[in-house]
């Protein structure tokens, strides 16, 4: 599998594989949206009904962690996140991935989970100081004493490590396998790892999402 090769630079800036198919996956997933969207109906049908049977899937999953009235709130976040994360992974699975310039999983790099990462650690102590106050939130570090503190910034600055290591080792490591058994076997295996692949990919995606979601659900109770 290739390194992240620089196709080209615009102000300075690189432009790799991975930011191009990123392109390509927001330009996506904004068409779907407009026309899921353009004339929509009381009884849906087509792609408005598929789309409102899988955002009403992953509404009843959040709130399953964090509440109707949290997931309310943040539920176009948590939203956006997984549809991202779900469908630039599924990305590796299509033919000529990581083959074809310009076209590659984004997710296999750890740049991109990386920055999906510091979006979510960002994101914990905005929600976290919009909903129980600047007082509340830092009061927080230094429960249940105060000599815990230094542990308890440790830990805040490892989840978003963990995210960011988690999602890229296991779409990397998947695409790696896929890589070298189309090597060795061009028929059998590597078709049973593609179907095993859109398992690997949503769970992934499931995981990253569901642990940034009991993340900000920490750190907007408010705790006496």
């Amino acid at each position: 599998m290739e390194s992240n090769e620089v196709l080209f630079r615009i102000f300075g800036l690189n432009v790799t594989a991975e930011v191009t198919t990123m392109w390509g996956v927001l330009v996506v997933l904004a068409a779907v949206s407009f026309f899921a969207t353009r004339h929509l109906e009381q009884r849906p049908k087509g792609l408005q009904n598929l789309l409102e049977m899988a955002i009403s899937a992953l509404d009843n999953f959040i709130s399953g962690l964090m509440g109707k009235e949290k997931t309310a709130r943040f539920f176009p976040f948590f939203a956006t996140m997984f549809i991202f994360i779900i469908v630039c992974n599924f990305i590796g699975i299509l033919p000529g991935a990581g083959m074809i310039p310009g076209f590659k999983a984004p997710t296999s790099s750890l740049s991109v989970t990386a920055g999906l990462a510091i979006v979510v650690f960002v994101a914990i102590i905005v929600f976290g100081i919009r909903v129980v106050g600047v007082k509340h939130y830092l009061k927080h570090f230094l429960q249940p004493v105060a000599i815990m503190l230094p542990f308890i910034i440790i830990d805040e600055l490892v989840r978003p490590l963990s995210l960011a290591l988690r999602l890229y080792g296991n779409i990397f490591g998947e695409e790696s396998v896929t890589e070298q058994l189309y090597e060795l076997f061009p028929v059998g295996p590597p078709l049973i790892m593609m179907v095993m692949s859109l398992l690997f990919c949503t769970i992934q995606a499931v995981v990253f999402t569901m642990l940034s979601a009991i993340y900000i659900d920490e750190s907007t109770t408010l705790e006496e």
